[in-house]
């Protein structure tokens, strides 16, 4: 649920401007110009209206410093991190902006496990090997696993973001919809900072505050960063080492099993009872091989270990059998189709072939307002999909298989543009 703004960050802006960016003496000051942001100078009762608000924001800045002081961060460090900070109107728009599309899961991994991608990943597994296999003895967690999220996540470097993370984060922290969030990451980068792991002008990243070559939030960092070439400094930014040495132990933290595969594409039987094709329904090896689960690759389902099947593309697309390891990779970031980005592109790299199964490339996406209209006409016939917010969850899904079972289609849960109209035609 998105929450309301309590102002607009155009207005923050200029407020800051017109005000000078009082301190209220136990802050430093805060900058910002038209030219950095694009922001037109305001009216007379505007600029009054302003400069009222900008007193709440040094109010709030100054209850941030004396929080972060209370939890031993040294007065230098937020007064050199504030020196120059920026409310940022691109942020705001960023984080409140509702993407009328959103991309099926082929067309994720089309720009994701790309065939430049996968060749890249190989020349860095071959290149940094030495440093690979000393971090895989020591965490169990493979080269190839580490060297997909590096290049899932940033390109292998290439791309990390731009943004101030102190910008960004006190941006969010003040006018975002998840502003106690926000807060506590951004008190986390003022411990980064206070470590000296990193100076605030090298403290780098996206608009919402990751960071790094494999973009860590600032907690995760603080959990996770490994000093693994022994320079004294935890730098995920611009030491290999130690950005490849804190993705492992990130990944462990995480529950990586050693040893084990992420799962396997697998050939589902004529019959196979879809409504069990759900991340959140799990059920022993054993039992998958009784229903008639086979994988693509060879292999047996070995063991009792519990896995859950992927249909995300309904019962026309591939299947995946999944495994511990593969919500292990979902904790980094949860979504299916980044870990499965992240398993395929690892197995790429060495060797293994690509998706098997054909995608049903000619279904288009719903557009935001076709997932809301698709949500309320479930609703409406007592299928019970949740809140009407435009999100395709498992909610949602069980609702269209529930829909698609009573009119003798199989129960799949994909939810396409054929089916809300036979959706609208009901109605």
């Amino acid at each position: 649920m998105r929450l309301p703004f309590r102002h607009p960050a155009r207005l923050l802006l200029a407020t800051l401007l017109m005000a000078g960016c009082q301190s209220t003496g136990a802050t430093a000051p805060v900058a910002g110009t038209p030219t950095a942001t694009g922001v037109s100078a305001p009216s007379a009762v505007q600029a009054q209206a302003d400069v009222q608000q900008s007193v709440s924001f040094a109010e709030w800045l100054a209850a941030l410093r004396a929080e972060a002081l209370s939890q031993g961060i040294r007065p230098q460090t937020f007064d050199r991190a504030f020196q120059r900070v920026k409310l940022s109107d691109r942020v705001v728009e960023l984080d409140s902006s509702q993407p009328e599309f959103t991309r099926q899961v082929w067309q994720y991994l089309d720009s994701a496990v790309n065939e430049k991608r996968v060749q890249d990943g190989r020349r860095r597994l071959q290149e940094h090997a030495a440093l690979l296999s000393r971090i895989t003895r020591r965490t169990g967690v493979p080269g190839e696993i580490l060297v997909a999220f590096w290049g899932v996540e940033s390109d292998f470097g290439k791309t990390t973001g731009n943004f101030s993370v102190i910008d960004a984060l006190t941006t969010l922290a003040f006018e975002g919809r998840r502003a106690a969030y926000f807060r506590s990451e951004l008190l986390a980068a003022l411990r980064i900072l206070d470590s000296g792991d990193i100076a605030p002008e090298r403290m780098t990243g996206s608009w919402a505050g990751a960071m790094g070559q494999t973009q860590f939030m600032p907690t995760v960092f603080l959990r996770n960063a490994v000093d693994e070439d022994g320079d004294g400094h935890r730098d995920i930014w611009g030491s290999l080492p130690d950005v490849l040495a804190s993705t492992a132990k990130f990944v462990l933290a995480n529950g990586w099993k050693q040893g084990e595969p992420w799962g396997h594409e697998v050939r589902l039987p004529d019959g196979f009872p879809y409504e069990q094709a759900e991340l959140s329904i799990t059920k022993p090896l054993s039992e998958w091989r009784r229903l008639g689960v086979v994988p693509l690759d060879g292999t047996e389902l070995a063991g009792d270990a519990p896995a859950a099947v992927l249909v995300l593309a309904g019962h026309r697309g591939p299947a995946f059998l999944v495994r511990a390891n593969f919500r292990a990779i979902m904790r980094y970031n949860p979504s299916t189709s980044y870990s499965l980005a992240v398993a395929l592109l690892a197995d790429r790299m060495t060797g293994k072939p690509g998706v098997q199964g054909s995608w049903p490339r000619e279904e288009q996406s719903l557009s935001r307002d076709e997932r809301i209209d698709l949500q309320q006409r479930l609703a409406s016939l007592g299928m019970e999909p949740g809140a009407a917010d435009g999100i395709v969850g498992a909610n949602t899904r069980s609702a269209v298989r529930r829909f698609q079972a009573s009119i003798g289609e199989i129960p799949d849960g994909f939810a396409t543009k054929a089916l809300l109209e036979r959706l609208r035609q009901r109605s």
